[in-house]
């Protein structure tokens, strides 16, 4: 090989070498922007369907609010011209989604209030529900699902996975209602030691009102994380499993780490991809509450606002609702797509 050589073989291999390295930059802004493109497809699509969706329901929605009693044909008229009803449903439809762009989702028919501030009322009430119920299911899941794994096929694991599954195949309404006559009502010698339902008893103030709520908070929460956990540990074990045969855990071990630490520091944080992904997806769904154990405890949260809606309908505090649902869960989802190259850059490429 010539010296005149040299050079442009070395020119040569530094291309091939910074060549990866320019794609492997431009890889994740490329997966970000394909994220948040989906992302904003997908409001969109939440936005379109939230309108026709519930036009589906029969009834009108006037006569409802009018509770039965007699009311002219004005009158009705008067109302239907009020909410816009009496439009063409193409201008219902873009009068609904320039406004919702804007953030305004209209007011809310049986409460003569604009949605968003109803939505904004009701939020923390279900945050404090359900975020409660997300932190203990979450723990609880990820811990036991990581003791069932590293115990696989013993007496703990089969327990563990038996009453998970069962408790994750029943209706979390049934439980509740359950949970309420035995706890609640009391069953033969067992008193009633729990509230039957709502947030607060009434005039109390200070920490003593922290404890009421608490008391009030303990039924729907047990009833949350007893249905859900199950999930989390599923996929978790399951994960899990999977990393137990590879060969970096046979070198930890073999480097004379304990078996605790080898499960710690190395089989689960590489296994806690699908697991993070549920947690993300599960995120979402606690701005979305949980309707059927909110409306079974009357629990005054976003669950209960839109069961309540439903029924009218409500067309604009459902519509205003759904699309709030939807978009925590899409949010979530994305956020999740984008934490994944951080734990894994293979994602990204």
């Amino acid at each position: 090989m010539t010296a005149d050589a040299t050079p442009a073989l070395v020119e040569d291999k530094q291309r091939t070498a910074d060549g990866p390295r320019v794609r492997k930059s431009s890889a994740y802004p490329r997966y970000l922007a394909g994220k948040l493109a989906g992302a904003a497809v997908s409001l969109l699509a939440v936005l379109v369907t939230s309108f026709f969706l519930f036009r589906l329901i029969p009834g009108d929605p006037v006569k409802t609010m009018t509770g039965g009693r007699q009311v002219s044909a004005e009158q009705l008229a008067f109302y239907r011209e009020e909410f816009g009803l009496d439009l063409p449903l193409w201008r219902q439809f873009t009068d609904y989604c320039g406004k919702a762009l804007t953030g305004d989702f209209g007011t809310s028919y049986q409460f003569r209030a604009p949605v968003v501030d109803k939505i904004t009322e009701a939020l923390p009430n279900t945050l404090l529900l359900t975020g409660t119920a997300f932190v203990l299911y979450t723990a609880l899941g990820i811990f036991l699902g990581t003791r069932s794994a590293w115990r696989h096929g013993r007496l703990g694991d089969r327990l563990n996975t038996g009453l998970a599954l069962t408790l994750y195949s029943i209706p979390s309404f049934w439980l509740g209602l359950l949970l309420i006559i035995v706890l609640s009502v009391g069953v033969g010698p067992l008193p009633g030691m729990f509230p039957t339902g709502g947030m607060e008893s009434g005039g109390e103030q200070g920490f003593a009102y922290v404890l009421d709520v608490a008391h009030h908070l303990v039924l729907p929460v047990v009833t949350l994380v007893a249905v859900e956990y199950g999930q989390t540990l599923l996929v978790t074990r399951s994960a899990l499993l999977d990393e137990m045969g590879s060969d970096y855990l046979t070198t930890a071990r073999a480097k004379g780490l304990r078996d605790d630490l080898v499960r710690r520091r190395h089989a689960v944080p590489n296994a806690l991809l699908p697991t993070v992904t549920l947690i993300f997806i599960n995120l979402g769904r606690t701005v979305a509450g949980v309707i059927l154990v909110e409306t079974v405890f009357s629990w005054p949260g976003l669950g209960g606002l839109f069961y309540q809606a439903l029924s009218v309908p409500d067309l604009p505090l459902v519509q205003g609702l759904f699309f709030v649902f939807a978009a925590a869960v899409i949010l979530m989802n994305t956020l999740a797509d984008l934490v994944y190259p951080l734990l894994d850059p293979r994602v990204a490429r």
